[in-house]
């Protein structure tokens, strides 16, 4: 009969109890290549500018696309006091500027503010100087380093292994700034995956499921301008971000007897001269104004989405109102239908009905 000596006995036992305390999670896992993430690779750098803050929202109070102001904020426009609370009250800041085309707009910060920048830090500051510092040392407003046209979804999930390729950690990234913080810290890790699949969200609302590391590289790099990042100063020229052609049409078809709310050709306002003239669109092109019992005949048309729709009117008895002019807004003012439109050489036209 085979014995076991009692030294190699004792080892076996060892080795079995050792087997029966380990668990799966102890398990060494070999990080997968296609999930895997490094500090400085140029995924890393990619998320790192898709999660970076967004200075450029507020632009119609600080004129920087580099900072924010932490909201809330209170500000005095055109001499009307507003408590900035969320993000959808920069509009009410742009409707009493829009109030009035033909004075100057302006704005005071009340002091003390608190500026976020690009990775989150913030400042306080307690005077225009001190931001008017912080302004300067922004890059062209236009070119901000964020990439905007991607967005992730979140929560994310992401797994920590140390050197012997053991999962340490799991963590959850529930928002932009957690994310640039996880994307900031990789170099602390041995090894670090992200667990897909992940979905992220295009300019136009549209989503993507994520599978590996290559397939998002590829969709940050496809998206990084794939859209307008509205990073200037001019707050007028998004607010036809969800127009459509169809848009324009039922309102101008549905509504009648539309008036001349405004009219600035080579800076003279004209619109007085067009007083008792009213404008009716057809489905087929066709303008028709009436004046004093007279008919004119015309045309119309329009194309593009968004913020690039062109208006294309004909009317030959009516020379001030015929070119292409840029769709700038679709509102409706307390029931009040008002279609404002605009030339690059800055002419102004506004039609208005009680639709």
């Amino acid at each position: 009969m085979k014995t076991f000596k009692p030294l190699f006995l004792a080892l076996l036992m060892g080795l079995a109890v050792l087997s029966s305390c380990r668990t799966e999670d102890d398990l060494s896992i070999d990080p997968s290549i296609e999930q895997s993430l490094s500090a400085n690779s140029p995924v890393a750098n990619l998320m790192s500018k898709t999660s970076l803050n967004d200075g450029s929202r507020d632009n119609i109070i600080d004129n920087a696309s580099c900072i924010n102001i932490q909201l809330p904020v209170t500000v005095i426009a055109n001499g009307t006091e507003i408590t900035v609370n969320n993000t959808e009250d920069y509009q009410a800041i742009e409707d009493i500027f829009d109030a009035n085309n033909n004075d100057v707009d302006t704005l005071e910060i009340i002091f003390p503010v608190t500026v976020v920048f690009p990775n989150y830090s913030t400042a306080v500051l307690n005077s225009y100087p001190e931001l008017f510092a912080l302004i300067s040392q922004c890059s062209d407003n236009d070119f901000d380093d964020d990439i905007e046209c991607i967005d992730f979804q979140y929560p994310i999930t992401a797994s920590i292994f140390n050197e012997n390729n053991e999962v340490i950690n799991t963590i959850d990234i529930n928002n932009d700034q957690q994310m640039y913080d996880f994307i900031d810290d990789l170099d602390d890790y041995a090894a670090v995956t992200i667990n897909f699949p992940i979905t992220v969200i295009l300019a136009d609302g549209t989503t993507q499921t994520i599978n590996n590391v290559s397939e998002l590289e590829r969709a940050i790099e496809d998206a990084e301008d794939s859209c307008d990042e509205d990073d200037d100063n001019d707050y007028n020229d998004d607010d036809c971000n969800n127009c459509s052609t169809n848009d324009l049409e039922d309102v101008l078809v549905n509504c009648s007897n539309w008036i001349v709310g405004e009219l600035e050709i080579n800076d003279n306002d004209l619109e007085n001269q067009y007083t008792g003239y009213v404008f009716n669109f057809g489905t087929d092109g066709s303008i028709t104004v009436t004046e004093n019992g007279n008919t004119i005949s015309g045309t119309w048309s329009a194309s593009g989405t968004g913020n690039e729709i062109d208006f294309v009117i004909d009317i030959p008895s009516l020379p001030d109102f015929n070119g292409t002019w840029l769709l700038h807004e679709i509102d409706d003012d307390n029931g009040e239908k008002e279609i404002s439109l605009e030339k690059a050489n800055e002419d102004e036209l506004e039609f208005k009905s009680n639709c």
